[in-house]
């Protein structure tokens, strides 16, 4: 694959639906994933971060749920469109630190 600043996939693809999510948010503008990789949302950061290079993006696997909402967080500041990925179990998780960017106002 050629560089792709702008991470518009073009041309006929035939995608699942984490692909899909993954070619979404790039396309919007996601250019940073924290992900713990984790069923069933781990396609979308493997995708993700396989893109990411060509686009400019960053991907850092983190060690649990919390850690990566925290350095979305972190990223939001910056002012760069960022995302995470989880489970159902796994949001529960991400809730004290959600709760702390909404406290922030860094949503």
């Amino acid at each position: 694959m050629k560089a792709d600043p702008l991470g518009v996939l073009t041309g006929a693809h035939y995608l699942d639906g984490d692909f899909a999510a993954g070619e979404g948010a790039m396309a919007a503008g996601c250019r940073f994933v924290a992900g713990y990789p984790i069923t069933p949302s781990t396609e979308v950061v493997e995708r993700m971060s396989r893109r990411f290079p060509m686009m400019g993006g960053t991907f850092i696997q983190m060690e649990d749920e919390m850690a990566s909402m925290a350095a979305v967080v972190g990223a939001a500041f910056t002012g760069t469109k960022s995302m995470t990925v989880t489970s159902g179990p796994g949001f529960s998780l991400m809730m004290e630190n959600l709760g702390l960017a909404v406290m922030m106002e860094a949503t």
